[in-house]
């Protein structure tokens, strides 16, 4: 347990320092955890079961850096294109990433089956490219501010869900993926993430967006955010229980890996995204 609350401890502060920098120093650690990510999952689902780096594993690494140049470009970068071209070249990039997929599995057949190729092109889609929306919610206007209920309604919700389960758990949730989860502790993971959500807004947002009233937003971010991560977090144990591994990986002692920590996460960032230009305006 104190392993686990050091780690934990320490990527909340490297998440903080990240999200401070923001522009460059964001896009380029999300890169690093959106990579690691990637190989995590590649392994996990069996993509290829050698120490080294694979040929369709490579592709997708070369999906994502393009894919991250590419938001990068449209917000930070030297040239701005306007959001009709980014999308443009994004949808490009993605038609273009699964050609390239297929034109291995073409010319290499048979060194990989099908499923694998699906398999690589859903991985890179699934961390990396939910992932990236961290760094498309900080870019947003307020998006400084937005980001971190990205934080809250992932991370807050598991510490009061886990809590609340602790007291008042009595029903099991998912009894198959996750034995230990229950409908009580989800029900307080939402409530606090909610509360905390409210509270941010209330010492820090509304001071920084005078023009509205965002608290009652900030809370349903927290809100619907929490419901969102534990959908993510199943998700991902659902994939660890049908290729059977504990972990992702361990380059977070006590957590596991990169996918291990930002399951939740990589669910709540998109969600945070979209509803918080729906809401907010940002």
């Amino acid at each position: 347990m104190g392993k686990r609350i050091v780690s934990g401890a320490g990527v909340l502060v490297l998440a903080v320092a990240a999200i401070l920098a923001g522009g460059t120093y964001l896009a380029a650690a999300l890169v690093i955890i959106s990579c690691t990510a990637y190989r995590e999952l590649c392994k996990a689902v069996g993509v290829h079961a050698g120490a080294g780096i694979d040929v369709l594993e490579a592709a997708g690494y070369l999906g994502i850096l393009l894919y991250y140049f590419l938001i990068w470009q449209s917000t930070s970068g030297p040239v701005y294109r306007g959001e009709a071209d980014t999308m443009l070249f994004l949808f490009m990039l993605l038609i273009g990433e699964l050609m390239l997929m297929m034109a291995i599995y073409v010319l290499t057949f048979p060194r990989y089956r099908s499923e694998q190729v699906m398999a690589a092109y859903f991985c890179m889609i699934y961390g990396p490219g939910m992932l990236s929306f961290i760094y498309l919610t900080e870019s947003m206007r307020y998006g400084i501010y937005i980001v971190w209920m990205i934080f809250i309604s992932s991370w807050v919700c598991d510490t009061c869900a886990y809590f609340t389960g602790m007291a008042f758990g009595k029903h099991r949730l998912a009894p198959i993926l996750s034995p230990k989860k229950s409908i009580e502790g989800a029900v307080g993971g939402v409530a606090g993430s909610a509360l905390a959500g409210m509270l941010f807004s209330f010492l820090v947002a509304e001071q920084a967006i005078p023009d509205r009233n965002v608290t009652w937003a900030f809370a349903l971010l927290g809100g619907i955010g929490a419901v969102i991560s534990q959908i993510g977090d199943l998700a991902a144990s659902a994939i660890k229980r049908n290729h059977e591994i504990k972990d992702y990986g361990r380059c977070i002692p006590g957590h596991g890996g990169i996918m291990d920590r930002f399951d939740s996460v990589i669910f709540t960032a998109p969600v945070i995204y979209f509803m918080a230009r729906l809401l907010i305006g940002a």
